[in-house]
């Protein structure tokens, strides 16, 4: 009897997480959510506003974790939610700004409005000696500048942590108990204040994924039966056709079935240049359509297009946490109550062994608990790590969390792929040869180019094309042939102006008295030894078995443009070794290594044969793997950072690697390493800048006597620094 389970069945659920929480209490929400069976893997961020679970379907539904998240005391709802009704920009008129201050959304910034302006008006009243309205404003200033605080200290209590809210509020009511209001008020303004501050800066990297929704139409032109209509995106099944007008944003993914135009794919894969696309090619919802008129059939359906996928990838990465935010996390509510019992024994032994009054000794203390409290240290890392990601993923290259950006960073050796990845993955023609001593030929060597296309016309092998392509790059004249004949893994022979053209290489020819080989072999011998295939184009005669050469045409998988500088760069950059991994052969591959400039080239690889080499490499530092995500799968699963190239509508590519480029364009991977050590080193500065504010803050506190107001104006002023140096990543450029 077999008792075993059918294979687990994943899903995967996004939620958008809210509330006043703090990280401590999203560990705490992640390991609530683990101990359910079935559930694979949890990632809360309240700062992020992200709960993402992996999950078996087949023991556990969606509602049954959105329920576990609520019973947590958790504000969650599906992310599919706030993609539908994508947030605008930020208003451009006087009552748009009007409407969004006032909005229920923006009701932290109104509460800590509020708290300003009873304080002023509490500070006032003090001066001119109404102490009850003076105590009421300061009550009223006290409501306001602490209503949020007590929600998310109280929360985090009820989960057994406690976090710097709770801090804050203590301080503040401490401050008010030895007869210091207005220092208590302030207090509680500057920190509501800043956490406007930190919020708005948080949703500067969130308006990244809120910009890729607002690029996906909401209807399509559907085409039925010769007639349009304006329809949902929803209600359009894959098979569908749609019209795509001039100026238009593509909808939906499909495939060009009639028609050809430009399209601006920026938005979707970072590329600077419109690409042309014709009938066959594909098109990529929120991609422009530039000029022509099209027909599309729809590939994907909404859930399943390029952009959606790319919005929830975006949304993934920023519940996923760097391994330095992670230790912060945790660190937090630990450091949290020693700031708590540190400032007891400040409170205790002054005044029991030292003889200091209660008042003194109570001022000091609390302002020693503002000074000391972590809320620089808990927002550096993610506001550098979100801003990071949210630049990446405006240039088409999405992280897939704060870990694989933090890795990116420590890159030290990276192997690229050979063919579509370091080479353009297609053959091209690099060179054609005619025979001297034939006239037409040797008088206009383009009529080798012609007649071989001519023959190749109506070949679909990727080397017939090529030549076809570049004798059309050349407005070649050249008409179908006749009497085509296609000889499997050889070449092909037809009828060209009453010529009788052979085209292949030299198994084709076997059997036949060759005539003006000898004269050529030089230049065919030099061609493959630089890794080319070449083909000859002869005049044959079938009677008399003869085979008069007219010329050579060499062919080759061109490298990018691009590979020289890029590797070049990528050495600027600390990147100690540049390998290329490959299973072409030996001599074609050491070419391509040559010209690219890589340290060391591997050919003739098969799959187990790649993954062995990058780990054999680790030893010299962590490696990156570049592929185009399909072959290259399991090498870049084993390699420290995997990077897949060309991704855009490649489901094996977003799901294998670490970094995904939604185009072909080498230059993005220095672009890559660049910004997440960038990102490294903001993080790096901002522990810095924090960790110091903090210890220059506690010795004033504890041995200049540092008033509190100038405490709290330090403490909050260093969490808006460190913020504001985090969100300078979103505008990182190279």
């Amino acid at each position: 009897m077999n008792d075993l389970l059918p294979p687990v069945e994943l899903d995967k659920l996004l939620m958008r997480l809210k509330g006043h929480a703090c990280e401590a209490c999203a560990l705490k929400l992640e390991r609530r959510i683990l101990k359910k069976e079935g559930v694979q893997n949890a990632s809360a961020s309240f700062v992020g506003q992200i709960l993402k679970v992996s999950y078996d379907k087949r023991t556990l539904s969606s509602d049954s974790i959105l329920d576990e998240a609520k019973r947590f005391g958790a504000e969650v709802h599906p992310i599919e939610e706030d993609l539908k009704k994508a947030k605008s920009a930020l208003p451009k008129t006087i009552w748009g700004w009007i409407q969004w201050i006032f909005s229920q959304e923006r009701r932290e910034m109104q509460f800590a409005a509020l708290t300003f302006l009873f304080m002023i008006l509490g500070w006032g009243l003090e001066k001119f000696e109404h102490d009850l309205l003076s105590q009421f404003s300061y009550t009223a200033a006290f409501f306001f500048g602490g209503y949020f605080g007590v929600i998310a200290g109280s929360q985090s209590l009820r989960h057994g942590t406690v976090d710097v809210d709770l801090l804050m509020v203590l301080a503040a009511l401490g401050a008010a108990y030895i007869g210091a209001p207005f220092e208590g008020a302030m207090l509680l303004f500057l920190f509501s204040f800043s956490n406007v501050l930190q919020d708005f800066a948080m949703d500067r990297t969130r308006s990244a994924i809120d910009a890729l929704a607002r690029l996906r139409p909401t209807e399509a032109l559907l085409l039925e039966k010769g007639q349009t209509r304006l329809e949902s995106i929803e209600k359009i099944k894959p098979g569908s056709m749609i019209v795509i007008r001039p100026g238009d944003r593509v909808p939906l993914d499909g495939i060009v079935r009639e028609g050809e135009s430009t399209f601006d794919q920026a938005s979707v894969t970072g590329e600077s240049m419109p690409v042309f696309k014709q009938v066959g090619d594909s098109v990529f919802a929120g991609t422009i359509n530039q000029n022509g008129s099209l027909e599309i059939e729809v590939t994907k359906g909404v859930e399943n297009s390029t952009i959606s996928k790319l919005i929830r990838m975006v949304e993934e990465a920023q519940s996923e946490k760097a391994q330095t935010q992670r230790f912060l996390e945790h660190a937090e509510q630990y450091y949290a109550m020693g700031v708590i019992l540190f400032t007891i024994g400040l409170i205790l032994i002054p005044i029991f062994f030292l003889g200091e009054s209660f008042s003194t000794a109570f001022y000091r203390a609390m302002t020693v608990m503002v000074v000391a409290s972590p809320c620089a240290l808990v927002i550096s890392t993610p506001a550098s790590i979100l801003s990071a990601i949210a630049n990446g993923a405006r240039s088409g290259i999405l992280f897939k969390g704060g870990a694989q950006l933090e890795r990116a960073a420590q890159v030290k050796i990276l192997a690229f792929d050979k063919t579509g990845t370091l080479t353009e993955g297609k053959p091209q023609v690099t060179d054609w040869l005619a025979n001297p001593e034939i006239a037409l030929f040797a008088k206009n060597p383009l009529e080798v180019l012609r007649f071989a296309a001519s023959v190749e016309l109506k070949s679909e092998h990727p080397l017939a094309q090529a030549i076809v392509t570049r004798a059309k790059n050349f407005q070649l004249q050249f008409q179908s042939p006749a009497q085509f004949q296609s000889v499997p893994g050889k070449g092909a022979k037809a009828l060209v102006e009453g010529r009788q053209i052979a085209v292949g290489g030299a198994r084709l020819f076997s059997g036949y008295e060759l005539q003006g080989f000898d004269l050529l072999k030089p230049v065919l011998e030099e061609w493959e030894s630089e890794g080319k295939t070449v083909v000859h184009l002869t005049e044959i005669d079938e009677s008399a078995k003869k085979a008069v050469l007219l010329g050579l045409i060499a062919l080759s998988d061109t490298l990018r443009p691009e590979a020289v500088t890029v590797i070049q760069e990528l050495r600027r950059l600390g990147v100690q070794r540049v390998l290329m991994l490959t299973g072409d052969n030996a001599r074609s591959a050491q070419y391509i290594g040559k010209l690219a400039g890589v340290d060391e080239v591997f050919s003739q690889l098969l799959p187990e044969d790649k993954m062995r080499i990058l780990q054999e490499h680790r030893k010299f530092g962590s490696v990156a793997m570049v592929g185009d995500g399909v072959n290259d799968a399991p090498a870049l699963s084993t390699a420290d950072v995997g990077i897949a190239m060309g991704a855009a509508g490649s489901d094996v590519a977003l799901e294998s690697a670490d970094v995904v480029l939604m185009s072909n364009d080498l230059r993005k991977i220095p672009h890559i390493l660049a910004l997440s050590r960038q990102a490294q080193r903001v993080v790096f500065q901002n522990l810095g800048f924090a960790s110091f504010v903090i210890a220059v803050l506690v010795v004033s506190a504890l041995g200049l006597h540092l008033p509190l107001t100038i405490g709290v104006i330090g403490h909050e002023g260093s969490t808006v620094i460190v913020c504001l140096n985090g969100l300078r990543l979103l505008r990182y450029g190279r």
